[in-house]
């Protein structure tokens, strides 16, 4: 029986698999970064023999192209795909041998993309596992609204279609492989399941429980916004993105990092929101790695804008290079490591408060202050704290004319994106108070939300 592993991406929320009958292997969606896969390849002591991708990926940064040329492997891409590199096209129906024990079944699932494609594993004559891309999901269905709005409905409907015949083609133990919904913006909707069957979907999956014109209904009602970074990822990977380079970049003195933030360039501190609140370079931004760091730091930054990274350790800035890479933003363009006061170089650093809702509730009693809600639309729809402004994250950049004067509390659902927003915010120089608590506790404060609908 053949060995599938996991490589896990949980900071975008996507796995690539390597797949081994113990001498040759194969490996299905890989990221950027490569060398997680040689790693296991080599400590599994398997040769890659080929390297599948189910669809132009929208999130992420393929490393495939890049695999397939250090290993020799031979790289199987949709024929529908239109790529500026050689490969080997597959349409439905193909069988790829891998080795002596492998065989692997390539299946046309449209929905997430037109042209997506699904891997199903063959083992002893048996379909033994599907490794599903953006087709079925744990629980859901990889959403359908990527390509722009004029396709969406179309695709919604096909991506239906194409999980039902999942279902029907393949056997109950058939085990489900998909490359999202482990927390990426490609998932419809998120589950906290960590492994599945065409059986267990079958019974469980809104898509494969619900009739189709509802089904749809709801998948549409329930998209919200993605990530702005996504824009880019479908052309890089087409182009076939080469092996990243990891190496650290420049160092920058505090001197540096004052020209560059006069020059509007972005230098972004990687330590956690509460250690940036306490003390901070004045200007920069708080992106932690104890969070979404690189899906908000790609949302947010005009593309192009050069990133310099600070962090307490060369290990920060080294694994933020790695989540940067994974998104298409190559090269910072310096890094510093250390404390706020090395990077200040003898100016003052800059702080401001953290508080909890309950704190808010009270400040309220005593006087005036502006409250701003910068989670995404449906969460804002779903309840929401009644007269604060809301503007969500990912567009704040663009709006903050519309922050109010004075004192701004900034929250969100849990603290971290109200702690990026807040250094927005100080960096623009508002006077901000960072909301660093669970929204439900919000009304248990006592302030007054509004609930859905209303």
């Amino acid at each position: 029986m053949p060995h599938v592993l996991p490589i896990e991406t949980p900071t975008l929320g996507d796995r690539g698999y390597l797949v081994h009958d113990g001498r040759v292997a194969f490996v299905v969606d890989p990221q950027r970064d490569i060398d997680r896969v040689l790693d296991l390849a080599a400590a599994e002591g398997v040769t890659i023999t080929h390297v599948f991708e189910t669809h132009l990926h929208n999130d992420y940064v393929t490393g495939g192209h890049a695999l397939a040329r250090r290993t020799g492997a031979t790289y199987h891409v949709g024929a529908g795909d239109p790529v500026a590199f050689d490969r080997v096209p597959v349409r439905d129906g193909d069988v790829v041998e891998v080795g002596e024990r492998m065989r692997v079944r390539a299946r046309h699932t449209p929905g997430h993309t037109f042209t997506h494609l699904a891997y199903v594993l063959i083992a002893d004559g048996a379909d033994v596992a599907v490794f599903t891309g953006g087709s079925l999901l744990y629980g859901s269905v990889g959403r359908p609204d990527l390509l722009g709005p004029e396709h969406t409905g179309t695709l919604a409907h096909q991506q239906y279609t194409s999980v039902h015949r999942l279902a029907t083609e393949l056997p109950d133990a058939t085990a489900v492989y998909p490359t999202h919904g482990f927390g990426s913006f490609c998932a419809a909707t998120q589950s906290s399941a960590v492994a599945s069957t065409i059986d267990w979907e079958r019974r469980t999956n809104p898509v494969l429980t619900t009739p189709e014109r509802e089904f749809v209904d709801e998948l549409l009602a329930g998209l919200d916004a993605w990530p702005a970074y996504y824009a880019h990822m479908a052309p890089a990977n087409a182009a076939g993105p080469l092996e990243p380079d990891l190496s650290p970049p420049q160092h920058a003195d505090a001197g540096q990092l004052r020209r560059r933030l006069s020059a509007g360039e972005w230098v972004v501190d990687l330590r956690n929101r509460v250690a940036f609140a306490a003390g901070h370079v004045a200007g920069t931004l708080n992106f932690g790695l104890d969070g979404g760091f690189a899906t908000y730091l790609g949302w947010l930054i005009p593309w192009g804008t050069p990133v310099t990274l600070l962090g307490e350790t060369p290990q920060q800035v080294a694994e933020a290079q790695r989540e940067l890479v994974r998104i298409g933003i190559d090269r910072p363009a310096a890094h510093a490591t250390g404390t706020p006061a090395d990077w200040a170089g003898g100016e003052p650093v800059a702080t401001y408060p953290r508080a909890t809702f309950a704190d808010l509730a009270q400040v309220r009693h005593h006087r005036p202050v502006a409250v701003l809600d910068v989670r995404r639309n449906l969460e804002h729809a779903g309840s929401h704290i009644a007269d604060a402004v809301h503007v969500p994250l990912h567009e704040l950049l663009h709006r903050l004319g519309e922050v109010p004067g004075g004192e701004v509390w900034v929250h969100c659902a849990t603290g971290y994106r109200a702690s990026v927003a807040a250094s927005v915010l100080a960096a623009a120089g508002h006077r901000v108070v960072a909301v660093d608590d669970d929204f439900a506790n919000a009304a248990k404060a006592g302030l007054h939300t509004v609930p859905a609908g209303a």
